[in-house]
């Protein structure tokens, strides 16, 4: 009996001091130390990759469109042109097929080593999105990519890039023109709901690098003095909602207009926080990223440039030399256009596209001037739109060479 006693006794005190130990997981996540993101290896992890822009939010101007920008308009001028049965059709096979693994695979071998990935938050709520209502659409997108990039040791942040309510109030949060997301707490509270599911999904995954809460919140064509004050409070409850479910990930948190303006920050409140800006069209000096570095010195905390690009190679050049002085990673936008020279690949637009372009240039703001503008020719149409996606697959796409190796890749 002594013998089965001093056993047990033994077994408690092992399991005891396992439970002391830091997890095993644990060790391999990339977190932070200081003004640095530190790899699963325990070394300085530089982020070097691109945005996989215009797959699960798409973009107007990606679409050669010009007043049809978000994704609500875009998808409605295809319904208007397919009909929404066909339209449900195209838009699963678009999700499906524009990023596949071939793409994944391309980007590591390139020398990227992630991939920040912007996602519509109606991909995880009961809302119709690109002709869809499948809540769980999103889930199984992502764990499809996450997946890929597993195989690939490629990373991937997870960028809420439209909010509920709209956190920006332009096309790119697909909302209805105001930053509604600060004003409206039916809106906060399911903001707060998705990345707590997302986060419990993923709370164990390495690969996952972390979460960006915002895209570019709060354009600047409001009374920013008055919504301004609501950012940093809602990072603050949306990161504690996550800490409940995760406490391996990094959050990225993005400043206010159009994430370039760290002044609505006060001192760090989560030790997993990197912040994040985005610059297009700047000079490529250092006064441009002055501010961020005097945040990041000044609390001790990794910055990050989330977004940049869309700009001649000697720019490209410039500027991401410029942030690799400054011991900034980067994720230069987007990875793939249609006919474009400044992305990672391009693909050719196709025969018969101009008439779906013409047609959402048209006067479409009832319904008599939808059936006036009503395409001759449907099936041709719908002909280009199928031709484009396949076009856009990596294997009939071109690497734009100059822009890659300005990014110093190969």
């Amino acid at each position: 009996m002594k013998k089965i006693i001093t056993t047990a006794c033994l077994l408690l005190l092992v399991v005891f001091a396992m439970a002391q130990m830091p997890s095993s997981s644990n060790a391999k996540f990339i977190t932070t130390r200081g003004k640095q993101i530190i790899g699963a290896n325990g070394k300085p992890f530089l982020i070097k990759g691109t945005n996989l822009g215009n797959w699960l939010v798409p973009e107007g101007y990606m679409f050669k469109f010009k007043d049809v920008s978000s994704p609500r308009l875009i998808s409605q001028a295809v319904s208007e042109v397919l009909g929404p049965d066909e339209a449900r059709l195209f838009w699963r096979a678009y999700l499906n097929n524009y990023i596949t693994a071939a793409d994944i695979h391309y980007l590591k071998s390139i020398g990227c080593n992630s991939i920040r990935v912007p996602f519509n938050y109606r991909l995880f709520a009961n809302e119709t999105y690109l002709n869809d209502t499948d809540p769980n659409r999103g889930f199984k997108l992502l764990d499809r990519l996450i997946g890929w990039c597993k195989k690939e040791n490629l990373y991937v942040i997870l960028d809420m890039h439209c909010a509920p309510g709209g956190q920006t109030g332009d096309n790119i949060d697909d909302g209805d023109g105001y930053p509604f997301l600060f004003t409206s707490p039916q809106a906060r509270q399911l903001t707060v709901s998705i990345w707590t599911k997302i986060a419990a999904r993923y709370k164990n995954e390495p690969i996952v690098m972390g979460y960006d809460l915002l895209n570019e919140p709060i354009a600047h064509y409001f009374d920013v003095d008055k919504i301004n004050p609501y950012l940093e409070p809602l990072y603050k409850e949306i990161t504690a909602a996550i800490r409940k479910v995760d406490k391996n990930h990094m959050v990225f948190l993005g400043g206010a207009q159009w994430d370039s303006n760290f002044k609505v920050f006060g001192k760090p409140f989560d030790s997993k926080a990197v912040y994040t800006f985005h610059k297009y069209w700047t000079e490529t000096t250092q006064d441009v990223i002055k501010d961020y570095v005097d945040y990041s010195n000044k609390y001790q905390v990794p910055i990050y440039c989330g977004e940049t690009g869309e700009n001649k190679t000697d720019w490209i050049v410039n500027f991401r030399k410029l942030l690799e002085a400054n011991n900034i990673g980067w994720h230069f936008w987007p990875y793939k256009k249609m006919d474009s020279e400044s992305s990672f690949v391009t693909f050719n637009k196709p025969e018969g596209y101009d008439e779906l372009i013409d047609y959402t240039q048209k006067k479409r703001d009832t319904f008599e001037q939808i059936r006036k503008a009503a395409p001759a020719d449907r099936a041709k149409i719908k002909k280009a739109l199928y031709q484009m996606l396949e076009n856009s697959k990596f294997s009939n796409a071109r690497v734009n060479r100059d822009y890659v190796n300005a990014l110093g890749l190969k």
